[in-house]
């Protein structure tokens, strides 16, 4: 139940009442139950058969599967980010409702930092999976005082470079390149960027979600968004940093959408610009990232966003292709080298139909609980439609064949997308069924990134 009221200055604003308001009906029961069994088997079963499959010798590179992952127990170090989540779960829900909208956004900004950079800390730090010889940091001496230089020699070079490298295009590498230029080196001021980036996908995502669903929808979002279990990934994968850059995007995609002329209209023209750089960048941060762009598509779509913008974005995305062409890197060639490193490497030896299955188990679990729930309830359609893009978008990406385990990072940008259907369960309990799915991760799972 939400109980409106106008404040002084004629801003409608909601406070949500306590959960213990109407009880849903039995049907909606029924359907909520048969959700979290769903779920919950789901799960289970990936982790059932990947045990088995590990244990005859099938998976030997996957020491947890469906995760790459290891077995591990966490306990005081966990009690910062569980004193947190007990008290967000208690305020969060009623501080978002309350007061100006962009205060809402930079209180769930707020909590998704100190949410992800304390689970984090309960571990070895943000900036350990950095520091991997497989991540990004460790080709930088070979850009060294010539990136264009690079950037032209990438897909011939790429056999030479570290895992992760050969199996991305070379944008991440020209970012963390420019940090360290920036004066800011090494693995912490990396993960800090990655962490900063991807948490303000909450922001944006909320931003979008009152565009096109109204003000009410967003709120009831955030607390969702802010205290995601996928935020044991945003600490620290680079695929966080590509959930905030779409996120972006798709924002700006969608915002400007009031005005027809004046200032209204080159504002719209410069936020399609400024969206189609960001989406353009996608396919060049990751090629895995080329389905997520279903996501901007329907949003676009929901919003009826002017061909002004649309012709806009247009050329933001072409100028990014342009640029990088110019700097001698085509993106056909490189998905190609990619895919040759791929299918030489042992992740291609993966079985494919244990992985089509495990996978989206491995996106239940990223999502929660309370996603599951609220994917069989009546919630807003513009939101219903951008949860739909999200999952049509992982499914193309398993089907591919390419995503053969290790999708607890790739799943990142999309499980954000997917976690806007919990706003449609009301109460507490569902939010803190995410905290602990999230709490649980953190102390059980030891993951490289």
């Amino acid at each position: 139940m939400i109980r409106r009221h106008v404040d002084g200055a004629g801003t409608s604003s909601s406070a949500l009442a306590e959960p213990r308001a109407v009880p849903p009906p039995a049907a909606d029961r029924r359907r909520t139950r048969r959700a979290l069994a769903a779920w919950a088997g789901l799960i289970v079963s990936a982790f059932a058969a990947g045990a088995v499959l590990h244990g005859l010798g099938v998976l030997t590179i996957d020491h947890l599967p469906p995760l790459h992952a290891h077995f591990r127990v966490l306990t005081i170090t966990l009690l910062p980010a569980a004193v947190l989540a007990a008290a967000a779960v208690i305020v969060l829900p009623d501080l978002l409702a309350r007061g100006g909208f962009g205060r809402a956004l930079l209180l769930a900004y707020g909590c998704a930092l100190a949410w992800t950079i304390l689970l984090a800390l309960s571990g070895d730090g943000p900036a350990e999976p950095l520091t991997h010889q497989t991540e990004y940091l460790a080709v930088l001496p070979a850009v060294g005082d010539d990136p264009l230089g690079w950037l032209a020699s990438f897909t011939e070079r790429l056999g030479g470079y570290p895992t992760h490298v050969r199996g991305h295009p070379p944008l991440p590498v020209l970012i963390l390149w420019g940090l360290a230029r920036l004066g800011m080196p090494g693995a912490l001021p990396a993960s800090l960027l990655v962490i900063t980036v991807a948490c303000s996908a909450t922001v944006a995502i909320g931003l979008t979600v009152r565009t096109l669903a109204g003000e009410d929808a967003a709120r009831r979002a955030l607390p969702y968004l802010a205290l995601t279990p996928s935020a044991v990934w945003i600490a620290t994968s680079m695929d966080a940093l590509f959930a905030g850059v779409g996120a972006w995007g798709v924002a700006l995609l969608v915002l400007p959408c009031r005005g027809r002329s004046g200032p209204a209209a080159r504002a719209r023209v410069l936020c399609g610009v400024a969206a189609g750089a960001l989406l353009g960048a996608l396919p060049y941060l990751s090629y895995g990232l080329v389905p997520y762009l279903l996501i901007p598509l329907v949003a676009g779509m929901v919003a009826r966003v002017p061909k002004a913008t649309v012709f806009a974005a247009l050329f933001g995305a072409a100028a990014v292709t342009a640029a990088f062409a110019a700097g001698g890197f085509l993106w056909p060639a490189g998905v190609l080298a990619t895919h040759a490193q791929w299918a030489a490497d042992a992740g291609a030896a993966r079985p494919y139909l244990y992985f089509l299955v495990a996978n989206m188990g491995v996106l239940a679990l990223m999502s929660g609980p309370a996603t599951a729930a609220g994917l069989v309830r009546a919630g807003s359609r513009p939101v219903g439609a951008m949860v739909a893009a999200a999952l049509v978008a992982v499914l193309a990406l398993d089907l591919s064949g390419v995503t053969r385990g290790e999708v607890e990072r790739i799943w990142v940008p999309y499980a954000l997308w997917v976690g806007l259907a919990a706003g449609a369960v009301p109460g507490r309990r569902w939010l803190a069924a995410q905290v602990v799915t999230g709490l649980l991760l953190q102390s059980l799972v030891l993951s490289p990134w």
